[in-house]
């Protein structure tokens, strides 16, 4: 996970996903307070987008299943939380002394009375949930809001509730962890980018040696550098942190670029001399519909991988694509543009 340190990737994998709506009330004999949970994401039958509330609180609007529904209904009447309960979680101001009080736990659940996991919010009865409770109208329509302190923590919420617990607990501490030094990354940087000047020279070398034109050779060496660094400004512009399966991406993208510029310069150099530009258009256009074709085959062949989430293969996938593109759309018409300059002059 590049950019991630070592407890960022623990805290990001150790969560199971459990989401609990507790109920947390005073106890009938008055000695401390109960915690009761009443529905997980097992209870919720749709969970919408993260919008605000009318106090400006980001919430998660969730339609319980009409079990759910039926339970939560009964316990709120049973745990008070329909009469003295209504507006009555101090949680922010006294968390052990909090009243009533429904609190959205993410990451555990309740053990011998104790909350286990973090307390995302903790949430009032509002008068109008509680009139709905007890006229049955809530039964009728279940829909219930779990709220979050602030908008990224209601997102992390929806993605918890929409994905849903992992079945076990996870161990972290008996695998095996690696790290890359920052030196190494900066190295492995460097070298690549000297493969790839090696790599463009020499297949600049063989062109040259084939059709024997520096007016021909040099376009190609500029446009493939022009193809990678546009490629790389894309990269950096999605914040695409480069491993090698996208360095692998890199040299095909590379591979297919020299393929098409050599038959562009092929069909405009080896089909006779050029003497007007409607000669040159002409087998441009040629050359150019034979590129298409071929661009339009990669594009639908790393389609799948690209959508699919296959690992190191979808971050090829991706980068093939673009590089493809962008040599379709920008680089090959420019090749184009100066091998033009350089025939008719």
């Amino acid at each position: 996970m590049p950019g991630k340190s070592r407890a960022e990737v623990l805290d990001l994998i150790g969560d199971r996903g459990q989401v609990v709506i507790v109920a947390h009330f005073p106890a009938e004999n008055g000695s401390g307070y109960r915690n009761v949970p009443l529905f997980t994401q097992e209870g919720m039958s749709d969970v919408q987008p993260v919008r605000q509330n009318q106090q400006g609180q980001p919430v998660v609007p969730v339609t319980l299943t009409e079990e759910a529904a039926q339970n939560f209904s009964d316990a709120m009447r049973t745990f008070g939380f329909t009469e003295q309960g209504v507006l009555n979680c101090r949680y922010n101001q006294n968390p052990d002394d909090a009243g009533y009080c429904l609190y959205t736990v993410v990451g555990g659940g309740v053990v011998d009375n104790e909350v286990q996991g973090r307390v995302v919010y903790a949430a009032n009865v509002a008068p109008s949930l509680a009139q709905s409770i007890e006229n049955g109208d809530f039964v009728k329509d279940p829909t219930f809001q779990t709220s979050a302190s602030n908008t990224s923590e209601a997102q992390e919420l929806r993605l918890n509730l929409q994905a849903g617990a992992m079945p076990a607990e996870l161990d972290v501490d008996s695998g095996t962890t690696y790290y890359l030094q920052p030196s190494l990354a900066s190295e492995f940087k460097t070298l690549s980018l000297v493969t790839g000047v090696v790599a463009v020279l020499a297949v600049t070398l063989v062109v040259f040696l084939r059709y024997r034109q520096i007016g021909v050779a040099a376009p190609m060496l500029l446009t493939a550098g022009a193809e990678v660094f546009i490629l790389l400004g894309f990269a950096a512009t999605v914040g695409l942190a480069l491993d090698l399966s996208h360095i692998a991406g890199f040299i095909a993208v590379i591979g297919t670029g020299v393929d098409d510029l050599i038959i562009i310069a092929d069909e405009i150099l080896q089909s006779g001399e050029v003497k007007t530009g409607r000669v040159f258009e002409s087998r441009f256009r040629k050359a150019f519909w034979v590129i298409g074709a071929a661009a339009a085959t990669t594009i639908i062949a790393m389609s799948p991988l690209a959508v699919l989430s296959l690992g190191d293969l979808q971050g090829f996938a991706v980068v093939t694509i673009v590089g493809v593109l962008i040599g379709v759309l920008v680089t090959r018409p420019a090749y184009g543009n100066i091998l033009r300059n350089v025939v008719l002059d």
